[in-house]
């Protein structure tokens, strides 16, 4: 069902859109972590190795169209906010047109040039193979993921957080069994795991195709999903591909310091991915307090009603601080457990360890830049999102070569190296928070 955001308390309005959102990224993030977990237990640390390094490059792809995604809601729900229903429908057509173009665009791309670019990667050529064959398969599966991405994007602009994580749940189940049929009872290691993967994919997208036919009036178009609307196309391609290059960017930070990290060798590689999934574990609620306020401050700046966006903000704020000192003091407690949840390799649980012990002080920085974003992108200023992003990871990857390669620090540099991208990412943002609200959109 839609809501309108626009009325109520804010703090409960936040809460009740952001549950569902972490509850589905958890479930999301869950059978990706179950991949690693069912391929390192019975494949071996190399299988596990392979899946983790060609991980971040479809993850840089998959956030890519994210972005648009991302980008297509914050216009919706402005336009939404303002009650400009006709707008509205044109908007999310073209939307959806653009990313499917772009989606397979991509994979007709990509799909020569796995080998390619896991070699710029520096993969141990031991599993690069193996890593490309994962790479492939999993591409076939981008249309499926944009298509759920978007469904679900639009769905949360008009106020529904809930639909989309019934549906992902129903994908998650898949996944799981799916991982347990091919990997460990057909024996098709890493091959089996993309597939489960992209099964559950095309699932979640159709049953979110499905739901808004049936039970969103607003958005049952039926030949209007074929209306292209050039004039509308300039803030698609304006709002999407701004925030899908912030999205790509964070990733192309991470595959950064991937490259850094494979120079280490197979066991550093495979800490690396367990630590990854840690960390989005770490991250998930972070980010989706900040998906919630974007969600409330869109509607209420198409309504113009700057007071709640002020609101918004400072009740986001607050649940993230809370959230940050929590999450510290949890990961500090149970690293060594969790990190015998991907493997028995006691020499990858160390640097494992090691790791997540000085991450755990840091957590709430990003928190307070969650936040931030989030302020930034329910306001509609996307570029700010965008420099904000470039400047992080970049003082990221530098911080982490000369501390790895200059300092010798191994996998300890990296907690220090994300501090200082965060760090250097509040110090751009700050001086624009003092900025009025964005005007109701125009359209």
């Amino acid at each position: 069902m839609t809501k309108d955001m626009t009325k109520g308390a804010i703090a409960p309005l936040i809460i009740k859109f952001t549950i569902p959102l972490i509850l589905g990224n958890l479930l999301q993030l869950t059978y990706n972590a179950v991949d690693s977990i069912i391929v390192g237990q019975y494949v071996g640390k190399e299988a596990l190795a392979a899946v983790g390094t060609g991980n971040p490059l479809m993850t840089l792809v998959i956030l890519f169209t994210q972005g648009i995604c991302l980008g297509a809601g914050v216009l919706t729900g402005a336009l939404y906010g303002a009650k400009k229903y006709d707008v509205l429908k044109r908007q999310i057509s073209t939307a959806m047109i653009s990313g499917i173009v772009f989606s397979l665009a991509v994979t007709l791309l990509f799909l020569p040039l796995a080998s390619v670019f896991l070699s710029i990667l520096r993969i141990d050529p031991g599993i690069r193979k193996e890593a490309a064959v994962y790479l492939r398969i999993i591409l076939c599966g981008l249309s499926f993921s944009f298509l759920y991405n978007f469904f679900a994007s639009i769905l949360r602009a008009l106020g529904d957080s809930r639909s989309p994580l019934y549906f992902l749940g129903i994908s998650a189940v898949i996944n799981i069994f799916g991982d347990l049929i091919f990997v460990v009872l057909f024996s098709m290691g890493t091959v089996g795991c993309a597939v489960s993967t992209v099964l559950s994919e095309a699932v979640s997208c159709l049953l979110c195709w499905m739901y808004i036919k049936r039970k969103v009036p607003l958005l049952d178009l039926g030949k209007q999903w074929l209306c292209f609307d050039r004039k509308l196309l300039k803030d698609t391609v304006q709002y999407g591909f701004v925030s899908a290059l912030q999205q790509s960017t964070v990733q192309l930070g991470k595959l950064g310091i991937q490259g850094i990290v494979n120079t280490m060798g197979v066991t550093a590689s495979a800490a690396f991915n367990a630590i990854n999934r840690v960390d989005d574990f770490a991250y998930i609620p972070e980010q989706n307090i900040g998906h919630a306020m974007t969600g409330v401050m869109a509607q209420n700046r198409g309504a113009g009603e700057r007071k709640r966006v002020r609101e918004a903000f400072r009740v986001g704020m607050y649940m993230e601080a809370a959230y940050g000192v929590v999450l510290g003091g949890l990961i500090l407690a149970f690293a060594n457990p969790v990190m015998r949840l991907f493997t028995y390799d006691e020499a990858t649980i160390r640097m494992g360890e090691e790791y997540l012990h000085l991450i755990a002080f840091m957590y709430i920085v990003p928190a307070v830049t969650n936040g931030v974003q989030g302020y930034f992108r329910g306001m509609g200023d996307l570029k700010i999102t965008l420099w904000s992003s470039l400047i992080n990871m970049g003082v990221r990857v530098l911080a982490c070569f000369l501390l790895v390669y200059g300092a010798d620090m191994g996998m300890s540099a990296l907690p220090w190296a994300y501090l200082a991208g965060w760090g250097a990412m509040l110090l751009y943002e700050l001086p624009f928070l003092v900025k009025k609200p964005a005007q109701k959109p125009e359209n």
